[in-house]
């Protein structure tokens, strides 16, 4: 698809007549049930958004735009094309604040957010910010880089340890399960960040317990 000598809205409008052909009724009544609930919603699966990606021209401009569209495949989209050199910090926050779904989340961490060069920056200050879209790009981007091998400063694997307890005792469903698996991931790098994730495991499975204890006696 030839799009790169469009103006940007003509490449909006040829972008939104394929997700058209590649439209899925039966993916997109299934998020709506689940209150997955985009204004627009093509029902177009990932990995073909991925595929139809690569066809597309990769520029901030382009990228920028698609994310200000309320269509979800647009949102999806956009950190697919965005070059992660012309990602300025206060964009990213920008693009955080606004987020509507752990979906969006997801996708933006994985094509973008992973690939800038301020991402352990971003990962730390997240992870301690309020509101659920924050934490939840936080502990996914962290995951992220521990899967890279990247071992924090000793004082910063204490700092990410009490932030894990605190998400681990969050009543978010998302934060937890993304925190959990950060954790496990925390615990690959090497023996000492495994012994420091056992004891934390421990310490939470210690606490359920003597609240079963505490419940049963009441």
């Amino acid at each position: 698809m030839n799009i790169i000598d469009l103006p940007i809205n003509e490449q909006i409008r040829a972008i939104k007549r394929e997700f058209h052909l590649m439209m899925n009724g039966v993916v997109s009544q299934s998020m709506r049930e689940k209150g997955i609930a985009y204004r627009t919603n093509f029902g177009v699966e990932l990995p073909r958004l991925q595929h139809f990606a690569a066809s597309l021209p990769h520029t901030p401009e382009l990228a920028s735009a698609l994310w200000k569209e309320q269509v979800r495949e647009c949102r999806l989209l956009a950190p697919m094309l965005m070059p992660a050199t012309d990602f300025a910090e206060d964009l990213a926050d920008l693009w955080v604040e606004q987020m509507h779904f752990p979906e969006e989340a997801e996708c933006v961490v994985l094509h973008l957010f992973q690939h800038l060069n301020y991402a352990s920056l971003k990962a730390f200050e997240w992870i301690a910010q309020e509101g659920t879209m924050f934490q939840l790009c936080g502990w996914m981007l962290l995951g992220r880089l521990f899967s890279k091998k990247a071992k924090p400063a000793p004082r910063d694997c204490a700092e990410i340890l009490d932030h894990l307890y605190a998400a681990l005792h969050d009543t978010n469903f998302h934060i937890k399960q993304a925190a959990y698996r950060t954790l496990i991931k925390f615990m690959d790098i090497d023996s000492e960040t495994e012994r420091q994730g056992e004891q934390l495991l421990q310490q939470l499975e210690a606490e359920t317990q003597n609240l079963t204890a505490s419940n049963s006696n009441v």
